[in-house]
């Protein structure tokens, strides 16, 4: 009795989610998620409309090169760098490490998260959880057990229904 009372309280209590089920059933995020791919594709046709520039001025630039005074290629060229320099800045703009998208993601899929972070925090301190693991993530489950899955159980924390 003394040995299983031992054991008993090295044992953690472990639960799993999933995060991409609790996300698919957040209709904020997925409104989110709509709205950064939009914006995605309008900046990157932005940057695509750009380089298509930088493409035909390159290909005038090479039809015409014979015809052109040494002044004029350079003119040219600098004209043909300053453009592409363009289009990196405003694939940085758009797309860097602290470019609009980050920026975006940040203000429309933070909150959200957070809200989750918070709903497995008080489930965890609620039903004494030792250790709440994402099933998705990259730390190599082989099984895990639909009945310690609490995925339903951190919607319904946050108020959403199956």
């Amino acid at each position: 009795m003394i040995l299983s009372g031992i054991v008993g309280m090295n044992a953690q209590k472990v639960a799993v989610i999933d995060m991409d089920y609790i996300l698919k059933a957040i209709p904020q995020y997925e409104s989110a998620n709509d709205q950064l791919n939009q914006l995605s594709a309008k900046w990157q046709k932005e940057v695509e409309a750009i380089q298509t520039e930088v493409q035909t001025m390159y290909k005038n630039y090479q039809t015409e090169l014979v015809f052109l005074t040494p002044e004029m290629k350079k003119q040219r060229e600098n004209d043909i760098i300053a453009k592409e320099r363009q289009v990196n800045e405003k694939k940085k703009q758009y797309f860097g490490a602290e470019g609009e998208l980050f920026k975006k993601r940040n203000a429309l899929i933070k909150p959200i998260q957070d809200e989750i972070y918070n709903a497995i925090q008080e489930l965890s301190n609620t039903k004494k959880y030792d250790l709440i693991i994402d099933k998705n993530s990259n730390i190599g489950i082989i099984f895990a057990s639909p009945k310690i899955d609490i995925s339903d159980e951190v919607l319904s924390a946050m108020g959403y229904s199956k």
